[in-house]
């Protein structure tokens, strides 16, 4: 497979974060190995990896709560090694672990994010309620968080990112653990944010990257290996194609004859897949039906992002 090659990085007022030969060796361990990256305004980019490939640790540097070893990154033009301070009144962060005071309620929450970022009064009152609105909190929100469930404590932590009206956000595993329903509701909540904020998202759930990705990197021993559209990664897997077809009266000669015009052919109780470089949906079942089968369905089996994560990387996905 042909990797998308990772471009270095140029300087340029388009992009909300650029990282120039990002560097952190933790003693001998390359952490994060000279990555370069360009995430445009506006854009949901999707930073998925194996543990221990250096998600963290990138984030880490990007919201200047750890000292690059070498390169460097900005974001929204300001140096993360010059400008940490300035850096940090642009960005909002939803760090995997929840950090929450339990004791406090939803306001009070809201409210000490809110006031250490200088929000002044009336527009945190007001931002908050819009806040507690969207999540669907409103009605809960003199309630201690103590009293909640992981999904509503997630989607308050989320909140309390943005409570200060960030430029940038990261949201590092926003869903981990939740239910479905849970992290449908936070799903819908960061499409809303597409195009208004820049999100920087990392996450082990790669239909949740496939639905709310601009584009993907995909990480590994420190280095970005691949990126693109979450359609041009997939693409990138198309070595072969497979169609699988369910059919009746699938004889052995029909079997034999369609053996020999493609690489490979199994068939299993009335199912037929069809394995070769090139496959025409059309052709393959007017040759079936020509020979006397049955078909009740058939479809050409696309690579998901699972595919596209264990092929490059070689590891299974790990929480």
């Amino acid at each position: 497979m042909s990797l998308h090659k990772v471009e270095p990085a140029e300087a340029s007022d388009d992009f909300a974060i650029q990282t120039f030969n990002l560097t952190k060796i933790f003693n001998r361990l390359v952490a994060v190995d000279g990555i370069e990256l360009n995430i445009k305004k506006g854009e949901l980019f999707a930073l998925l990896g194996p543990n221990g490939a250096g998600k963290t640790t990138a984030i880490n540097m990007l919201c200047c709560l750890l000292k690059p070893t070498g390169g460097t990154a900005t974001v929204m033009g300001y140096d993360i090694n010059r400008q940490p301070f300035k850096i940090k009144e642009l960005i909002g962060v939803s760090p995997q672990e929840t950090v929450i005071s339990e004791r406090l309620n939803c306001w009070e929450n809201l409210s000490l994010i809110g006031k250490i970022h200088g929000v002044n009064a009336r527009e945190l009152k007001i931002r908050s309620q819009q806040l507690l609105e969207t999540i669907g909190l409103t009605g809960r929100a003199k309630d201690q968080v103590r009293k909640f469930s992981g999904g509503m404590k997630r989607r308050l932590n989320v909140m309390m990112a943005l409570i200060h009206n960030p430029e940038v956000l990261f949201l590092d595993e926003p869903t981990l653990g939740l239910d479905p329903q849970a992290r449908r509701a936070i799903w819908e909540y960061i499409v809303r944010l597409k195009g208004e904020k820049t999100i920087l998202l990392t996450t082990h759930y790669m239909d949740e990257a496939d639905f709310l990705a601009d584009r993907i990197g995909i990480m590994d021993e420190g280095k970005i290996v691949t990126l693109g559209t979450s359609t041009e990664l997939k693409t990138s897997m198309l070595e072969k194609h497979t169609m699988i077809i369910y059919a009746w009266n699938l004889t052995q000669k029909v079997i034999n004859e369609m053996r020999s015009r493609y690489a490979e052919v199994e068939v299993t109780n009335g199912t037929m897949i069809i394995t070769d470089k090139q496959l025409d949906f059309k052709e393959i079942v007017d040759r079936l039906h020509s020979s006397g089968a049955v078909i009740r369905s058939a479809y050409i089996k696309e690579p998901t992002l699972d595919d596209v994560f264990l092929h490059i990387t070689g590891k299974e996905l790990r929480e």
